[in-house]
């Protein structure tokens, strides 16, 4: 959290370590940084002691990986400040490329199609974990985040709204993400989801033919996907676009595939453990 600008309030930096082999001990004395450590693996887990261990009466939830904008905690600040009946919200992730300008396959598809928080506030009413914030008397009437088992910051945001507690869109709340190294990181991602969607897509009549109709729709998605690509603000030039759409083509074919595998092979809980070491 250094360089932290505009800041009129206290603020405290609780990092909750879940798995290192060397604890960050050194880095966090640095900045002042309270450590602890999370032996039960999962970011919910992680969330719940960090804010365990908070006391101020906002709580701002960001990733290891993600690097915050210098006014992040000051547009968090403000925007409660400013707007006494919000209870949460969630920011803008952008994909933070290692060249600007020229991205990689991974980094121009990321930047179109990840992250992509103001649609999943508008439509599903939940947003990403790693740029969240809360006042502490939603958290505690909401209750703690889920475990490995679900997607945690989905599962948390839906059980808010449910309550009729909404999560609101700041777009100058800004965090950067780096885009996954390589194509392995984004297939352990969606074997993740796919298999959170499968389990719950059994509990419904016929679900292996609709899971299979869902499989097919995703195969042949990309055609839809080229306006999207055409139009983003979030990459320019043909040769970002070319690989956006490449990346989409690869990564979408590879998600089919493995909905369509896990309709009958029944490995949908070992998918969901894969993506966290134990």
């Amino acid at each position: 959290m250094a360089g932290q600008e505009n800041l009129t309030e206290p603020f405290e930096i609780i990092v909750v370590d879940n798995g290192s082999r060397i604890p960050p001990s050194e880095v966090c004395a640095a900045f002042g940084a309270k450590l602890l450590i999370q032996p039960v693996p999962g970011p919910g887990p992680a969330r719940n002691m960090g804010a365990a261990a908070s006391t101020g009466g906002i709580l701002a939830f960001i990733d290891a990986d993600c690097v915050a904008d210098p006014r992040w905690l000051a547009e968090i600040c403000g925007y409660f400040r400013d707007n006494p009946d919000a209870e949460i919200i969630g920011g803008d992730v952008r994909v933070g490329c290692k060249e600007p300008g020229r991205p990689t396959w991974l980094e121009a598809y990321e930047s179109v199609f990840a992250y992509r928080m103001k649609e999943y506030i508008a439509r599903q009413g939940f947003t990403g974990t790693g740029n969240l914030a809360m006042r502490r008397t939603t958290f505690d009437a909401v209750g703690p985040f889920g475990g490995i088992e679900i997607a945690e910051d989905r599962d948390w945001g839906q059980r808010a709204l449910a309550m009729g507690r909404i999560t609101r869109y700041c777009a100058s709340m800004i965090v950067f993400h780096p885009a996954r190294e390589n194509f392995s990181e984004i297939a352990r991602k969606w074997q993740r989801h796919i298999a959170h969607d499968l389990e719950a897509m059994r509990a419904k009549p016929a679900w292996r033919v609709r899971w299979l109709a869902r499989a097919m729709a995703v195969a042949a998605s990309p055609a839809y996907e080229i306006i999207r690509i055409s139009l983003s603000d979030r990459i320019s030039g043909p040769r970002a676009r070319l690989l956006a759409f490449a990346g989409v083509v690869m990564i979408r074919f590879y998600r089919a595939a493995v909905m369509c595998n896990a309709a009958f092979s029944g490995d949908a809980p070992s998918m969901a453990q894969r993506w966290n070491r134990a």
